[in-house]
Protein backbone atom coordinates (compact mmCIF):
# COMPACT_ATOMS: atom_id res chain seq x y z
CA UNK A 1 0.00 0.00 0.00
CA UNK A 2 1.37 3.40 -1.00
CA UNK A 3 0.35 6.55 0.89
CA UNK A 4 1.21 10.20 0.17
CA UNK A 5 1.16 12.65 3.08
CA UNK A 6 1.31 16.31 2.03
CA UNK A 7 2.74 18.73 4.59
CA UNK A 8 0.90 21.81 5.92
CA UNK A 9 -0.67 23.54 2.90
CA UNK A 10 -0.18 27.32 3.24
CA UNK A 11 -2.52 29.67 1.41
CA UNK A 12 -3.12 29.92 -2.31
CA UNK A 13 0.52 29.12 -3.23
CA UNK A 14 0.33 25.86 -1.31
CA UNK A 15 -3.03 24.96 -2.83
CA UNK A 16 -1.72 25.65 -6.32
CA UNK A 17 1.33 23.43 -5.79
CA UNK A 18 -0.88 20.69 -4.35
CA UNK A 19 -3.20 20.91 -7.35
CA UNK A 20 -0.36 20.68 -9.86
CA UNK A 21 1.31 17.75 -8.09
CA UNK A 22 -1.88 15.73 -7.62
CA UNK A 23 -3.06 16.32 -11.17
CA UNK A 24 0.14 14.60 -12.29
CA UNK A 25 0.68 11.98 -9.59
CA UNK A 26 -2.49 11.11 -7.66
CA UNK A 27 -2.96 7.84 -9.58
CA UNK A 28 0.30 6.58 -8.04
CA UNK A 29 -1.13 6.36 -4.49
CA UNK A 30 -3.72 4.24 -2.74
CA UNK A 31 -4.41 7.03 -0.24
CA UNK A 32 -3.56 10.73 -0.06
CA UNK A 33 -3.59 12.57 3.28
CA UNK A 34 -2.93 16.31 3.60
CA UNK A 35 -2.67 18.71 6.52
CA UNK A 36 -4.85 21.65 5.48
CA UNK A 37 -5.18 23.82 8.58
CA UNK A 38 -3.37 26.78 6.96
CA UNK A 39 -4.86 26.43 3.48
CA UNK A 40 -7.17 29.47 3.69
CA UNK A 41 -5.02 32.59 3.66
CA UNK A 42 -2.47 31.01 5.99
CA UNK A 43 -4.92 30.15 8.79
CA UNK A 44 -7.97 27.91 8.82
CA UNK A 45 -10.14 26.24 6.18
CA UNK A 46 -13.21 27.10 4.15
CA UNK A 47 -15.78 24.73 2.67
CA UNK A 48 -14.68 25.67 -0.85
CA UNK A 49 -11.05 24.71 -0.09
CA UNK A 50 -12.04 21.44 1.58
CA UNK A 51 -14.17 20.61 -1.46
CA UNK A 52 -11.27 21.46 -3.77
CA UNK A 53 -8.85 19.18 -1.91
CA UNK A 54 -11.30 16.29 -1.87
CA UNK A 55 -11.92 16.72 -5.61
CA UNK A 56 -8.16 16.42 -6.18
CA UNK A 57 -8.22 12.95 -4.61
CA UNK A 58 -7.26 13.76 -1.03
CA UNK A 59 -8.70 10.99 1.16
CA UNK A 60 -8.38 12.72 4.55
CA UNK A 61 -7.63 16.34 5.55
CA UNK A 62 -5.92 16.68 8.93
CA UNK A 63 -5.57 19.88 10.94
CA UNK A 64 -4.16 21.23 14.20
CA UNK A 65 -4.25 24.33 16.39
CA UNK A 66 -5.49 26.61 13.57
CA UNK A 67 -8.48 24.43 12.70
CA UNK A 68 -11.01 26.95 14.09
CA UNK A 69 -9.48 30.11 12.62
CA UNK A 70 -12.18 30.43 9.94
CA UNK A 71 -15.45 30.45 11.85
CA UNK A 72 -17.42 29.01 8.94
CA UNK A 73 -15.83 25.63 9.68
CA UNK A 74 -18.46 25.14 12.38
CA UNK A 75 -21.06 24.96 9.59
CA UNK A 76 -19.53 21.86 7.98
CA UNK A 77 -17.01 20.14 10.29
CA UNK A 78 -19.63 17.73 11.62
CA UNK A 79 -20.94 16.83 8.17
CA UNK A 80 -17.57 16.35 6.43
CA UNK A 81 -16.07 13.10 7.76
CA UNK A 82 -12.96 13.45 5.59
CA UNK A 83 -11.99 16.55 7.61
CA UNK A 84 -10.60 15.75 11.06
CA UNK A 85 -9.29 17.80 13.98
CA UNK A 86 -7.05 16.70 16.89
CA UNK A 87 -8.73 13.83 18.71
CA UNK A 88 -7.43 15.06 22.09
CA UNK A 89 -9.80 18.01 22.20
CA UNK A 90 -12.56 17.62 24.81
CA UNK A 91 -15.37 15.36 23.65
CA UNK A 92 -17.82 18.30 23.52
CA UNK A 93 -15.82 19.94 20.69
CA UNK A 94 -17.37 19.68 17.19
CA UNK A 95 -15.89 17.36 14.59
CA UNK A 96 -13.98 14.11 14.92
CA UNK A 97 -10.37 13.09 15.42
CA UNK A 98 -10.31 9.84 13.43
CA UNK A 99 -11.30 8.93 9.88
CA UNK A 100 -11.47 5.50 8.27
CA UNK A 101 -10.86 6.09 4.56
CA UNK A 102 -11.68 3.51 1.89
CA UNK A 103 -9.63 3.02 -1.26
CA UNK A 104 -11.20 3.71 -4.66
CA UNK A 105 -11.63 0.00 -5.35
CA UNK A 106 -13.34 -0.50 -1.98
CA UNK A 107 -10.89 -3.22 -0.96
CA UNK A 108 -8.72 -1.43 1.62
CA UNK A 109 -9.27 0.90 4.55
CA UNK A 110 -6.82 3.31 6.15
CA UNK A 111 -7.34 4.69 9.64
CA UNK A 112 -6.08 8.26 10.03
CA UNK A 113 -5.70 9.68 13.53
CA UNK A 114 -5.05 13.37 14.27
CA UNK A 115 -3.48 14.36 17.60
CA UNK A 116 -1.93 17.59 18.92
CA UNK A 117 1.01 17.98 21.28
CA UNK A 118 0.92 19.68 24.66
CA UNK A 119 4.34 21.39 24.84
CA UNK A 120 4.12 25.09 23.76
CA UNK A 121 0.62 24.36 22.43
CA UNK A 122 -2.99 24.70 23.59
CA UNK A 123 -4.24 22.79 26.62
CA UNK A 124 -5.04 19.56 24.85
CA UNK A 125 -5.48 16.35 26.81
CA UNK A 126 -2.55 13.93 26.93
CA UNK A 127 -1.94 12.73 23.34
CA UNK A 128 -0.18 9.54 24.46
CA UNK A 129 -3.18 8.46 26.51
CA UNK A 130 -5.51 9.54 23.72
CA UNK A 131 -3.70 7.34 21.21
CA UNK A 132 -3.91 4.35 23.53
CA UNK A 133 -7.67 4.89 23.87
CA UNK A 134 -8.22 5.21 20.12
CA UNK A 135 -6.04 2.40 18.77
CA UNK A 136 -8.12 -0.59 19.83
CA UNK A 137 -11.20 0.87 18.17
CA UNK A 138 -9.38 1.53 14.90
CA UNK A 139 -7.59 -1.82 14.80
CA UNK A 140 -10.93 -3.63 14.90
CA UNK A 141 -11.62 -2.04 11.50
CA UNK A 142 -8.21 -1.96 9.79
CA UNK A 143 -4.54 -2.78 10.48
CA UNK A 144 -3.44 0.17 8.34
CA UNK A 145 -3.09 3.26 10.54
CA UNK A 146 -1.43 6.67 10.09
CA UNK A 147 -1.01 9.32 12.80
CA UNK A 148 -0.62 13.04 12.11
CA UNK A 149 1.00 14.37 15.27
CA UNK A 150 0.67 18.15 15.18
CA UNK A 151 3.18 19.39 17.74
CA UNK A 152 5.81 22.06 18.40
CA UNK A 153 8.53 20.32 20.41
CA UNK A 154 10.78 17.87 18.60
CA UNK A 155 11.22 15.94 21.85
CA UNK A 156 7.48 15.35 22.14
CA UNK A 157 7.24 14.28 18.50
CA UNK A 158 10.15 11.86 18.80
CA UNK A 159 8.69 10.44 22.01
CA UNK A 160 5.39 9.85 20.19
CA UNK A 161 7.28 8.03 17.45
CA UNK A 162 8.80 5.61 19.96
CA UNK A 163 5.53 5.28 21.85
CA UNK A 164 3.77 4.36 18.59
CA UNK A 165 6.45 2.05 17.20
CA UNK A 166 4.87 -1.24 16.22
CA UNK A 167 1.36 0.11 16.92
CA UNK A 168 0.73 2.20 13.78
CA UNK A 169 2.13 2.19 10.28
CA UNK A 170 3.34 5.80 10.33
CA UNK A 171 3.76 8.81 12.62
CA UNK A 172 4.03 12.01 10.60
CA UNK A 173 4.95 15.22 12.43
CA UNK A 174 3.35 18.49 11.33
CA UNK A 175 3.07 22.12 12.56
CA UNK A 176 6.63 23.50 12.44
CA UNK A 177 6.70 23.84 8.61
CA UNK A 178 10.35 22.77 8.10
CA UNK A 179 11.02 19.31 6.70
CA UNK A 180 13.38 17.43 9.00
CA UNK A 181 16.16 15.07 7.93
CA UNK A 182 15.19 12.11 10.13
CA UNK A 183 12.74 10.09 8.04
CA UNK A 184 13.19 6.44 9.00
CA UNK A 185 11.43 3.19 9.80
CA UNK A 186 11.67 2.54 13.54
CA UNK A 187 12.71 -0.92 14.82
CA UNK A 188 9.17 -2.27 15.27
CA UNK A 189 8.06 -1.11 11.82
CA UNK A 190 6.61 2.41 12.20
CA UNK A 191 7.56 5.01 9.58
CA UNK A 192 8.51 8.27 11.26
CA UNK A 193 9.49 11.86 10.47
CA UNK A 194 9.62 14.72 12.99
CA UNK A 195 8.15 17.20 10.53
CA UNK A 196 7.05 16.67 6.95
CA UNK A 197 7.50 20.38 6.15
CA UNK A 198 5.06 22.81 4.55
CA UNK A 199 3.64 23.09 1.07
CA UNK A 200 3.90 26.78 0.32
CA UNK A 201 6.27 29.72 -0.29
CA UNK A 202 9.77 29.15 1.10
CA UNK A 203 11.03 32.71 0.56
CA UNK A 204 9.20 33.54 3.77
CA UNK A 205 9.10 32.87 7.49
CA UNK A 206 7.25 29.54 7.60
CA UNK A 207 4.93 30.79 4.86
CA UNK A 208 4.39 34.41 5.90
CA UNK A 209 5.88 37.53 4.29
CA UNK A 210 9.36 38.08 5.67
CA UNK A 211 9.11 41.87 6.13
CA UNK A 212 5.95 41.59 8.19
CA UNK A 213 7.34 38.90 10.47
CA UNK A 214 10.62 40.80 10.94
CA UNK A 215 8.67 43.94 11.81
CA UNK A 216 6.95 42.00 14.57
CA UNK A 217 10.24 40.75 15.98
CA UNK A 218 11.93 44.17 15.72
CA UNK A 219 9.11 46.30 17.15
CA UNK A 220 7.50 43.73 19.48
CA UNK A 221 4.16 45.21 18.38
CA UNK A 222 1.15 43.30 17.02
CA UNK A 223 1.57 42.77 13.29
CA UNK A 224 -0.82 41.36 10.71
CA UNK A 225 0.85 38.61 8.66
CA UNK A 226 0.01 37.68 5.07
CA UNK A 227 1.03 34.72 2.93
CA UNK A 228 4.22 35.10 0.88
CA UNK A 229 4.34 34.11 -2.81
CA UNK A 230 7.83 33.14 -3.95
CA UNK A 231 9.77 29.88 -4.24
CA UNK A 232 6.79 27.58 -3.76
CA UNK A 233 7.69 24.03 -2.75
CA UNK A 234 5.51 21.01 -2.09
CA UNK A 235 6.80 18.97 0.84
CA UNK A 236 5.47 15.48 1.45
CA UNK A 237 6.42 11.94 2.32
CA UNK A 238 5.65 8.72 0.50
CA UNK A 239 4.96 5.80 2.83
CA UNK A 240 4.75 2.17 1.79
CA UNK A 241 2.94 -0.18 4.17
CA UNK A 242 3.20 -3.95 4.10
CA UNK A 243 -0.19 -5.30 3.03
CA UNK A 244 0.12 -8.23 5.40
CA UNK A 245 1.15 -6.55 8.64
CA UNK A 246 0.25 -2.89 8.14
CA UNK A 247 3.77 -1.91 9.22
CA UNK A 248 6.03 0.31 7.14
CA UNK A 249 8.32 -0.90 4.40
CA UNK A 250 9.71 2.57 3.65
CA UNK A 251 9.28 6.31 4.07
CA UNK A 252 10.66 8.72 1.46
CA UNK A 253 10.66 12.53 1.73
CA UNK A 254 9.40 14.43 -1.33
CA UNK A 255 10.11 18.02 -2.39
CA UNK A 256 8.87 19.58 -5.65
CA UNK A 257 9.40 23.22 -6.63
CA UNK A 258 6.67 25.12 -8.49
Amino acid sequence: MKILFIGDIVGNPGRTATTQFLNEHRHEYDFIVANGENAAGGKGLTFEIVDQLLALGVSVITTGNHVWDKKEIFDFVDTTPQLIRPANYPTVVPGRGVMIATSNDGQTQLGVINLAGQIFMNRYTNPFHALNDILDKVKVITPYILLDFHAEATSEKIAMGWHSDGKVGAVIGTHTHVQTADARVLPQGTAYITDVGMTGPYDSVIGMRTKEVLNGFLTMMPTRFSVAKDNVILCAVEIELDEGTGMAVSITPVQRQY
